[in-house]
């Protein structure tokens, strides 16, 4: 019995220790309930901050990399444009200077229905200067020009028309007419064939004076469409540098470029320099060039040599940078352009490349053919 009781004595005081030990257990876990959840919220606190501190850090790291970029971008656009600045600067510097190498000066002769003209290219002092065929001054009173040049066939090449003082009137087969002023230019392409007149308009002792150039044409483009291409002198541009200024017809000088669109590469100016001022030109060593002094007074020079008035100055190709300069006045007109390369076979207004291709153009002239070509006049 006393065993009985001291089991059943000591099964209640085990009872009685055991609710206590969970009593006491749960006291403490009710007692840490609390610092749980601060210590939960305070790790979603952590963890939300630390997700937000690593957004706010990709943010910047990529508003650095992207004004980096911008910096970079600007820095290396600007050492570009200094480097080639730079470059252009020491090529111009270490550029060699063409010189002349021939004058030919201007022959007398007259043309159309009496005109008295300076011929230089295009003599028998020089044929030609691929891709250059001739070069005529013309400078008068316009009542001794007054019997102009009537109808007369072109086919094969290029002329240009370049007015000083006075004014030329041209008709072509096509009904096609136009008026070139003082300052102004005339581009035609005479192509497959064009049978045209010039006339001067000012009258009297009103000074008639300009000049005519020749261009042979390629193979490819002798029996292009002919046209016209006619600029005032308000519509040439013009380069204005220290004590000169370029007219420039056709290609580029100094970032201005020409109206002029020619068949071949080169370039076209009108070269004028007063006390003091001084030029400069570049272009391919391997280009023919030349320049016709229509003006000069004092001392000077033009490709190394003295300029010659009313002369062509041949320049040769052992350069690429032709200078002029003067103390007084110097004002010419300055030719360059690839050669063609191709055979010249000319008779009189027939500039092709054999024999029989003139006399085909001697029998289009005959029969009418050649001047049913369409005329186109560009603006």
């Amino acid at each position: 019995l006393w065993d009985c009781n001291w089991a059943q004595g000591g099964a209640e005081a085990g009872l009685r220790d055991h609710g206590r030990k969970e009593y006491s257990r749960r006291r403490r876990r009710r007692a840490s309930e609390p610092s749980l959840k601060i210590t939960a919220f305070l790790a979603w606190r952590l963890r939300s901050r630390s997700l937000l501190c690593g957004a706010a850090y990709l943010y910047l790291l990529a508003f650095a990399l992207l004004s980096v970029s911008c910096w970079w971008h600007l820095f290396s656009e600007k050492a570009t444009t200094a480097a080639a600045e730079n470059s252009e600067n020491m090529a111009a510097a270490k550029a060699t200077p063409r010189l002349v190498k021939a004058f030919v000066p201007g022959q007398k002769m007259m043309e159309g229905g009496g005109v008295p003209v300076y011929r230089t290219i295009g003599t028998s002092a020089m044929r030609n200067l691929d891709p250059f065929l001739m070069l005529d001054e013309f400078k008068s009173p316009s009542k001794d020009a007054s019997m102009g040049f009537p109808d007369h066939p072109h086919r094969g090449f290029e002329t240009c028309t370049i007015m000083l003082k006075g004014s030329v009137e041209h008709r072509d087969h096509g009904g096609n007419k136009g008026l070139v002023g003082p300052g102004g230019i005339q581009f035609m392409s005479a192509g497959r064939g064009i049978v045209h007149s010039e006339f001067p308009k000012s009258k009297g002792d009103d000074m008639l004076w300009g000049f005519q150039l020749w261009i042979n044409l390629p193979r490819k483009d002798k029996m292009c469409t002919p046209r016209y291409q006619d600029y005032e002198a308000d519509k040439i541009p013009i380069f204005s540098g220290e004590s000169h200024s370029v007219r420039v017809f056709s290609g580029e000088h100094s970032g201005v470029k020409g109206p002029v669109a020619l068949k071949i590469p080169g370039f076209l100016l009108d070269v004028r320099l007063e006390a003091g001022g001084s030029f400069s030109h570049d272009f391919p060593e391997h280009w023919n060039s030349f320049a016709y002094v229509y003006d000069a007074e004092g001392n000077g020079t033009l490709a190394g040599a003295p300029p010659r008035v009313r002369e062509s100055h041949i320049f040769d190709h052992k350069g690429s940078l032709l200078e002029a300069s003067t103390e007084g006045t110097l004002k010419f007109l300055l030719f360059g352009a690839e050669p063609i390369k191709e055979p010249i076979v000319q008779y009189g207004p027939f500039v092709m490349n054999t024999e029989e291709e003139i006399q085909q153009a001697f029998m289009d002239f005959r029969t009418g053919k050649l001047q049913a070509s369409e005329v186109e006049m560009m603006k």
